[in-house]
């Protein structure tokens, strides 16, 4: 495994008909500290012109088929060079000096990935809770979730077998499996998230479903019955509203 400046990350975006949000996270990335030194993949479904306008050629541009997570970030790791690889929502921003801080993480070959702190973008008092619930959370059980900028070294990725197929709780299953290869760390730095589908459906009502989900998944049953109306339709922007209750 290459170390210090040898060592080069592979970012990689899951996009589905979110060219907005794409385009200020990919906005963002041109910020960032060492970028020209990174690998930027973006793994795309649905609105294709909108998305196309989005990379405008900062990025290599995947459209491998899948319209889960779990697909797109499977299809942009399978594409990725880097040695590295940190994924990153298309709706979330990393602190302008991320790519040094995760390579300083894996500077200690017992890291084997991990994730940054959780902070949402909008200034909103139920959502500042939120966080800091969810945070007494990860730090608890150094589980991870996919809007926290999980990175792996490539080779135990693949090891792992990338991302399970599944509907939702993609991150979860992974981060849980990921911390049996070795150390998985938190980067005290916030990388900020978008609360847009906190905002949308009830910031509160969105929590508790979460809550439900995650003591479905701890029950060992299946969640796949509610991944659509956690993620919404594939034609639609993620985060749009719920139509009715919480209900599959």
């Amino acid at each position: 495994m290459p170390t210090g400046a040898e060592r080069r990350i592979s970012i990689i975006i899951p996009s589905r008909c979110d060219a907005a949000a794409l385009q200020r996270t990919i906005d963002a990335l041109t910020a960032l500290a060492g970028i020209e030194r990174a690998e930027v993949i973006v793994a795309a479904w649905g609105d294709q012109a909108g998305t196309d306008r989005a990379v405008a050629g900062r990025a290599r541009l995947l459209w491998p088929g899948g319209s889960t997570r779990a697909a797109l970030m499977n299809a942009g790791a399978g594409a990725a060079n880097g040695d590295v690889l940190f994924f990153l929502h298309a709706d979330s921003q990393p602190p302008r000096d991320a790519l040094r801080l995760i390579d300083h993480a894996l500077a200690n070959s017992r890291v084997v990935g991990g994730a940054f702190e959780h902070l949402f973008a909008e200034p909103s008092a139920s959502l500042r809770l939120i966080t800091y619930i969810n945070r007494v959370r990860y730090r608890l059980t150094q589980n991870y979730y996919g809007d926290q900028g999980i990175f792996v070294r490539t080779s135990v990725f693949r090891e792992l077998g990338g991302y399970k197929n599944l509907g939702l709780m993609e991150d979860l299953d992974f981060s849980q499996r990921l911390k049996h290869c070795g150390d998985s760390v938190l980067v005290r730095e916030p990388l900020l998230t978008s609360g847009r589908r906190f905002l949308a459906r009830g910031p509160w009502r969105t929590f508790f479903f979460i809550v439900w989900l995650l003591g479905l998944h701890t029950l060992g049953l299946d969640t796949e019955g509610y991944a659509e109306r956690w993620r919404g339709p594939a034609d639609q922007t993620p985060g749009t509203p719920w139509p009715g209750g919480v209900r599959s």
